[in-house]
This record gives C-alpha cells, sequence and structure tokens, in this order.
C-alpha cells in the first residue's frame, strides 16, 4: 500500500487505468479483462470490459481455500433478542451455497431480480450473498418500509422471488414484516412467483400455500449451488435511494468494478486488515450498510459486526464501546446522528471509559454532515481520530475522506476530507466556471468516475443523464453544494437546494447549522430557508438542547440570534429560530430539510415513506407556523 497520499491520488487521476488495474489484482477473476476503461459509450464509462469474476466467490470461497476458513467472517448481535451468533468463512460459505441452490431451484437465473425485505439478522446479508452467488440481482427494501413503498419497489425491480422474515424486532416492539409483505404484494402490480420466509421465534407467522416457503425447509433441501462467473459490468444490485416519490430511482451497481474499489477502501480508508475485525452501525437496507457491513469486509478477508439494536436504549449508550471491547473492533463507522444520540444521552463520556476500547483505531463518520461540536466532543472522550468522511448510494464508497490506511492527513473538522483515487472533485459555478478556492459552489466530478460508482439508474438511462450528466456536459452533478479549499480539503455545506439565496447573497445553510451546533447547549440544528416578499428568502433555525439543559429557553434563542450574526454578520438576516424537542429524520438519520422548507412556504407536501416518527411533523408544523407569524 502506498503510503504516500498525494502521490497516490496523483497517480489514479493522471492514470487512473494503470491504477485501477494494480488494484484490480487484489481481486479474482474468471477471466481477465480486455479493457479497463471502456469509454465507447461515454458518458457512460465501464470499468474492466470484457472481464469475468464472481463476487461472492472472492467474498467467502476463495478465502476459505486462502487458509480462513475457521476465522470469523460475521458476527451477529443482537441486544434487543439477547443473542448472538458467529459464523466463519466456512460456515457462511456453506448456508450461503445451500441458499443460493434453494433460490435456484424457485427458478432464479442469473439476470433475475430478487427482493430482500428482512430486519437486521444474519439471514440478509446471506440472501446478498447467494443472490451474487448465483448472478441473480438482488434489491435490498430497507424494513422500515410500509407496505406501499415497498410495492413500489417490487413493482420498478419485477422480481422472480421476495426473501423476507415473519418479524423485526425493534425496541419500541415487534414489526410484522410478513404482513405488511403480504399486503405489498396484494397492492403491486408485478406478481411475484414466490417467497422465502425465515421464521423467527418471537413472532412467527402463516405461510401462504403454493406461494412461501420456510427458509429453513427450503435449503435442508436444496443442493449447494457453485458461483456463477459474470461479467464485470453484470448488475449486482439495484438499490432504490431514500425520499424518492413517484417512481423509485434505483441505482444498480456492478460486479467487478464494485469489487476492485471496495477491496481497496477498506484498507486504504479505514485502515482494516485481513483477519481484523470492523463494525458498522448501519442497516443493510442503505447502502453504508451494503458496503460495508456485508461486501467489503469480506472481500477484505476480514471480520464484520452485525447489530440488531440502536446506539441507545439497546440497553444504553454505551453499546458500540461494548462491541469494540467484546468483539476487538479496529474501525467503528456510524452516522453523525448516532453520535449525537451517543453524546445526548452520555455527555461527559462516562459509558465510552466503561469500557477497554484499546483495539480500536479510528472512529469514522458519514451520512450527513457532522457537526463540529459533536465531533470534538468524541475526540475527548475517545481519544481517537474520529473521520469524516463523504459519499452517496450512487457512488457506493467514499469520494472524499481521510485515507487512514495511506497516511494520517491533518483533520479539519468540518471538512470531509480530501478526495479519494479518482475523484477529480470540483466546485462549479451556475454557468460551469470553477469557483476560486474556499468559495462555495456546486460540487461536481469530472468524468470518468472511478470504478465502483454507479452503472446507470434501473430501466432508465435517459434519468440517469438527466439527472446527473446533463446540466455539467463532463461531470457528474453530484446535488451538493459545498466548498474545496486551498487546500483541497472538501466541505459540503448542504444540498443544492438548501443554499438560500438572502438579499441576493447565496447562504450555506449548512454553515449556519454549523454556528447553531457549536454553542454548549445545542445537540443539533437545522436551518432551511423560508419565501420572503423582501429579501427573496430567510433562513428558519430550529436547535434541539441537551438532556442537561435546563435554562430559559427564549434565553438562548437570543444567544443564537446573536452567536449567528457574530459569525456570519447581519447578511444572514438570522432572526427566526425555534428550541424543539427533536427535528424529524428519515429511519437512516437525514434531517428532513425540504420537507420542513416546503411546510414554511405553506406548499403541498406528502409525508416521507422513510420518517421515523410522522407525528413530530405536527409538533414541527405548528414552530415554524408560530416562527412565520411572528
Amino acid at each position: 500500500m502506498d503510503k504516500d497520499y498525494n502521490a497516490l491520488y496523483q497517480r489514479s487521476i493522471v492514470d487512473p487505468e494503470r491504477f485501477w488495474a494494480e488494484q484490480a489484482r487484489h481481486v479474482h477473476w474468471d477471466r481477465l479483462w480486455e479493457r479497463v476503461l471502456d469509454d465507447s459509450d461515454a458518458p457512460f464509462y465501464r470499468w474492466f470490459a470484457g472481464g469475468q469474476l464472481n463476487t461472492c466467490y472472492n467474498a467467502l470461497d476463495r478465502h476459505v481455500a486462502g487458509g480462513r476458513a475457521d476465522q470469523d467472517a460475521l458476527i451477529w448481535d443482537s441486544p434487543v433478542t439477547g443473542q448472538k451468533r458467529r459464523y466463519t468463512y466456512r460456515e457462511l460459505r456453506d448456508t450461503v451455497a445451500r441458499l443460493a441452490g434453494a433460490i435456484r431451484a424457485q427458478g432464479v437465473k442469473a439476470g433475475d431480480r430478487v427482493v430482500i425485505y428482512m430486519p437486521m439478522v444474519p439471514e440478509a446479508a446471506m440472501a446478498m450473498l447467494a443472490c451474487a452467488r448465483i448472478g441473480a440481482i438482488h434489491s435490498v427494501v430497507f424494513g422500515g418500509f410500509a407496505a406501499p413503498e415497498l410495492a413500489k419497489r417490487i413493482d420498478d425491480a419485477e422480481p422472480s422471488l421476495v426473501i423476507s422474515a415473519s418479524c423485526g424486532i425493534e425496541p419500541s416492539g415487534v414489526v410484522d414484516y410478513k404482513g405488511l409483505l403480504d399486503h405489498a404484494l396484494e397492492i403491486a402490480e408485478h406478481s411475484v412467483g414466490g417467497c422465502i420466509i425465515l421464521q423467527r421465534a418471537t413472532q412467527p407467522c402463516a405461510l401462504v400455500s403454493g406461494r412461501d416457503l420456510d427458509w429453513e425447509q427450503a435449503i435442508l433441501s436444496a443442493e449447494p449451488a457453485d458461483c456463477v462467473p459474470v461479467d464485470a459490468n453484470h448488475p449486482l444490485y439495484i438499490l432504490y435511494t431514500s425520499g424518492t416519490t413517484g417512481r423509485p430511482k434505483g441505482i444498480v451497481r456492478d460486479h467487478g468494478g464494485h469489487a476492485v474499489a471496495l477491496q481497496w477502501t477498506m484498507r486504504g480508508i479505514y485502515g482494516v486488515q485481513p483477519g481484523e475485525v470492523m463494525f458498522t452501525a448501519s442497516d443493510v437496507g442503505w447502502v453504508v450498510g451494503h458496503s460495508y457491513i456485508v461486501y467489503a469486509p469480506l472481500l477484505n478477508g476480514s471480520t464484520t459486526v452485525m447489530l440488531e439494536g440502536k446506539p441507545v436504549g439497546t440497553p444504553d449508550a454505551g453499546v458500540f464501546w461494548r462491541i469494540v471491547e467484546e468483539y476487538g473492533v479496529r474501525a467503528l463507522f456510524t452516522a453523525p446522528t448516532a453520535l449525537r444520540a451517543i453524546k445526548k444521552e452520555d455527555p461527559d463520556g462516562k459509558a465510552i471509559a466503561a469500557h477497554d476500547i484499546s483495539t480500536l483505531r479510528a472512529f469514522f463518520l458519514a451520512g450527513e454532515r457532522s457537526d463540529p461540536d459533536s465531533v470534538r466532543w468524541a475526540e475527548r472522550y475517545l481519544e481517537r481520530p474520529v473521520l469524516d468522511h463523504w459519499w452517496q448510494t450512487e457512488t457506493g464508497w467514499a469520494i472524499a475522506g481521510y485515507p487512514f490506511g495511506v497516511e494520517e492527513l491533518a483533520v479539519k473538522i468540518g471538512a470531509a476530507g480530501r478526495p479519494m483515487p479518482g475523484y477529480d472533485v470540483q466546485a462549479l459555478d451556475e454557468g460551469g466556471e470553477a469557483m476560486p478556492a474556499g468559495e462555495l459552489g456546486n460540487i461536481v466530478i469530472r468524468l470518468p468516475m472511478p470504478p465502483g460508482t454507479l452503472l446507470t439508474l434501473w430501466g432508465n438511462r435517459e434519468r440517469h443523464h438527466d439527472g446527473y450528466l446533463a446540466r455539467y456536459p463532463g461531470y457528474y452533478l453530484t446535488g451538493d453544494s459545498g466548498i474545496v479549499d486551498a487546500d483541497g480539503y472538501v466541505h459540503i455545506m448542504s444540498r443544492i437546494d438548501d443554499v438560500i439565496n438572502v438579499a441576493g447573497h447565496r447562504l450555506s445553510t449548512g454553515q449556519m447549522e454549523e454556528v447553531l451546533s457549536d454553542h454548549p447547549d445545542v445537540v443539533e440544528a437545522a436551518v432551511f430557508g423560508a419565501r420572503d416578499a423582501t429579501k427573496g428568502q430567510i433562513p428558519i433555525g430550529l436547535v434541539v438542547p441537551g438532556n442537561s439543559f435546563t435554562g430559559d429557553e427564549a434565553s438562548l434563542v437570543a444567544e443564537l440570534i446573536q452567536r449567528m450574526r457574530d459569525e456570519l454578520g447581519p447578511v444572514a438576516a438570522f432572526r427566526h429560530c425555534a428550541v424543539v424537542r427533536r427535528l424529524p429524520k428519515t429511519r437512516s438519520g437525514k434531517t428532513l430539510r425540504g420537507t420542513m422548507r416546503s411546510i414554511a412556504n405553506g406548499e403541498t407536501w406528502t409525508m416521507p415513506a422513510t420518517i421515523d416518527d410522522p407525528a413530530i411533523l405536527d409538533e414541527i408544523t405548528e414552530d415554524i407556523a408560530r416562527l412565520r407569524g411572528a
């Protein structure tokens, strides 16, 4: 591994074909590629054209053959059920092979789609790997989706088979997965041939005769399936982005580029070696779970930890640190939302001090903007590098970050780090001209993007082009606004739609949120723009205080308004701010700024399918109405 970030990055930009060909040698190929980069259909580029491989073979079989058969591959820890399980590479391979045989016995072949609708159980990862083993295309639907949203994804992916479970277990109670699936299949236009159902002891379910198969029985009667080599650009999975309305937007990932890129990231970004343990606290329904709970650790020959629980409440704010201690975790990756929840419950870091986290080398954050106050809190109590990084469902791995396994770059709190190999990141103005260093612009990536990024949108190449490639020819539009500073660090401030224009001044809501979150009594904040007859737009701020806050809310608001004036000046016109119990979010932890903006503007809006607590929007609507009337 190259230990000079600048040299590594420059090689990836100047000669990307040679760079990625070198990385591809760490992956097993059944047939080597004919072209490293196929630009014959630009701007739709393809990597490793003509090559053949199998992702499941690279994730399991080659490690069994290579001496890791008895090493832990997957550790499942479920504080909500009181269960723990370990699977060696041999055990996981054998179970996946039998499941793949059961799927194949249902008539599923390479190229067919399989929808996976499951809670955070090891069988979810097995189902993904089993599909990859026979060349089927899996589409994991987050278990928190209700039946209508599941039905939309079934209609879009048109699966031959659905794999699900009888129930999920949440701190708030049991979720009836089978009931939701049955309803979804009733209202979906696409007819699914069959279902494989995992029965969980907490709430078994009735099976539909002629359609549903019991998981255990299906595996027992199946012949193990061998890995099927597929073309490098054969789709591995479809993953629908959160918060979509109308026709779902299915990101398609390939086998070849995905395996090559993720293999590199484990050592290059996270500093995790084969045989070491990585714990990613996410959900397999999101891209982070796909990449760093399931595929990347196994491709690397590492051990992955899957948690069925929450950062707080199962049972307390120390669950992450208990897992680090118990399993010898080297790298921990979670979302800023989880960190803020832990900080709110354990402001003095007592739960961290109660556990031996000496094995932990670094703590990684991604999924939304990391507020500096929470990062500093984590640094203080973890006494480890706390490394933000930025990526998207579309890219599948980090666009910008801190390559911990290459070189320990100086950390700039508030920055997402520097561009990772293959990503030529720039900030452009509305006309496509490069912004000066340190000035806010639309963040783009010069084409071609590196391996592992989106192949296309499922069934909608035109939407792919119009949504990502048309606005700035030769570039991929990320949809985020931000700054590339003089040192090359990337600062992601907000979505492009969240940049507001106050009396002709373009202001970042992310920068405003940073100012609010720096107040010692504020745990998190959201700022969004509302229409104003005089200034065009004005910012509205909502803040959540810490559990220890006992002061006067009006006084806190006055302090925050003055703080904003001191930091950004009167140009921000920040006068509308309220203290709230919590912010409305998706189940993946993203704050619903767009919904709040629509409420503030009196626009028609629909309840987001991924919202974690619909009732909170009623409270927020009242707070916004009060502020708008002030």
